[in-house]
């Protein structure tokens, strides 16, 4: 036989919930080298929220929410949702346990540095090959269905005050969008005074699965103020199996393909036909984790429907259709099953220049930037401004690298012979 040359090489263990997420990710990392000059933001990326719910219910302002949520977590096995109105009972986005990582990310971290929050988003960053990324919350994603507007209020301002003294301080690539407790109008025009000058804030989010209509007097002021201060608004889609429509159906597949689309259409379509594009032209309005296929969708219902009771929609001057092709949208989930249908999707709202790049990582259908730097139909152009620009253009971000080489990120982790 011939002799070999001893070969190093790093062998994997079983991915956990305790794997490195440098190692989860070490496929990306490499694909990451054929895109190194690019400048890339992911504009939708989380934390589980509730892995550091003690730190959040201890700033939250009202002193009697407070006690309640302490004294729940202080109880015998803790309640590590108190407060929160999530089913963890029915959550079936992990796969029955085949995706480990989304039910929590609990490797190890220095013990002297930063946050631990901080410390796994930098890794992320680094082994996916962005320059910057925008966080989210998770579980609260829901709070717009919680029985009690007062306990939303609360943990937003909770959350948003952990992110901007706690999280962001310690990485400028990290961005946050301060969460609008939207079922209180007065609340989200608080939050939006409070922090709408901060660096580290480029915009503002309303989590989309709630039953509040967008056009109801109550938020003029709040778009208004929004507008004013130049920063965009998002709607970040969500999941809702006790909505009495999902109700009928029997598997988890099922709801999460209907259902994070499901309030993108309904808060768009009140948005578009009540006039708030005209009411608000300079407002900058985004979509995120809706995936793409329905745009073309809705374009086509409301424009046919417009044509026909255009005395219904007495503010609009122009199609729908021409209104949603100046919003924003983001990749996640790309639908990439029919390669004809996308290029379409895209065409349809310009996506050169109103699509940007979002992961959800660490979710279970996280996408890498490499989902868009493989579609063969798009141009060089198109591919860095889906990746970066357009996402420096519309949040102000400095454009310019930040992130180490990959070839340094993958050398980084320990090797075993």
């Amino acid at each position: 036989m011939l002799d070999r040359a001893k070969s190093h090489f790093r062998e994997l263990q079983e991915i956990t919930m305790h794997t490195d997420t440098r190692d989860c990710l070490a496929h990306a990392t490499r694909q990451a080298e054929s895109y190194d000059d690019y400048f890339l933001v992911d504009v939708d990326a989380h934390v589980t929220e509730t892995s550091f719910w003690p730190e959040i219910i201890s700033t939250i302002d009202n002193d009697v929410i407070r006690q309640m949520g302490e004294s729940a977590l202080a109880r015998p096995g803790g309640s590590g949702t108190a407060l929160l109105n999530m089913s963890p009972g029915i959550n079936y986005q992990n796969v029955y346990g085949r995706i480990p990582h989304q039910q929590g990310l609990l490797e190890r971290v220095e013990s002297s540095g930063d946050h631990p929050f901080t410390q796994l988003a930098r890794r992320a960053m680094d082994a996916l090959g962005l320059d910057y990324q925008i966080v989210f919350p998770t579980p609260m994603l829901l709070l717009g269905m919680h029985p009690q507007d007062d306990v939303e209020v609360a943990l937003a301002g909770a959350y948003n005050k952990w992110l901007i003294e706690r999280i962001l301080p310690q990485d400028d690539r990290l961005k946050g969008l301060v969460y609008l407790p939207f079922n209180t109008p007065e609340a989200c025009v608080e939050q939006v005074q409070r922090y709408a000058q901060l660096s580290s804030i480029i915009g503002f989010t309303i989590c989309s699965t709630r039953n509040k209509p967008v056009h109801h007097n109550s938020y003029m002021r709040l778009y208004s103020l929004i507008e004013e201060v130049g920063k965009p608004l998002t709607f970040h889609s969500g999941f809702n199996w006790n909505d009495p429509s999902f109700q009928q159906l029997n598997r988890f597949i099922s709801m999460h393909a209907l259902s994070f689309v499901h309030y993108s259409l309904i808060h768009m379509t009140n948005w578009i036909i009540n006039g708030l594009p005209e009411r608000f032209p300079k407002l900058k309005l985004m979509w995120i984790e809706s995936g793409l296929a329905w745009i073309p969708f809705l374009m086509q219902r409301l424009d046919h429907e417009y044509q026909m009771r255009s005395c219904e929609a007495p503010m609009l001057k122009r199609l729908p259709s021409e209104y949603m092709r100046e919003m924003y949208y983001t990749t996640q989930p790309l639908e990439r099953t029919n390669l004809k249908l996308l290029e379409a999707t895209l065409d349809s709202f310009n996506a050169e220049t109103q699509l940007l790049y979002a992961s959800d990582w660490p979710h279970w259908d996280f996408d890498t930037p490499g989902s868009i730097t493989t579609l063969p139909f798009l141009s060089e152009q198109a591919k860095r401004n889906i990746l970066g620009l357009n996402a420096a253009r519309l949040f102000n971000l400095e454009v310019g690298r930040r992130r180490p080489k990959p070839r340094d990120v993958l050398a980084s982790r320990p090797a075993v012979s």
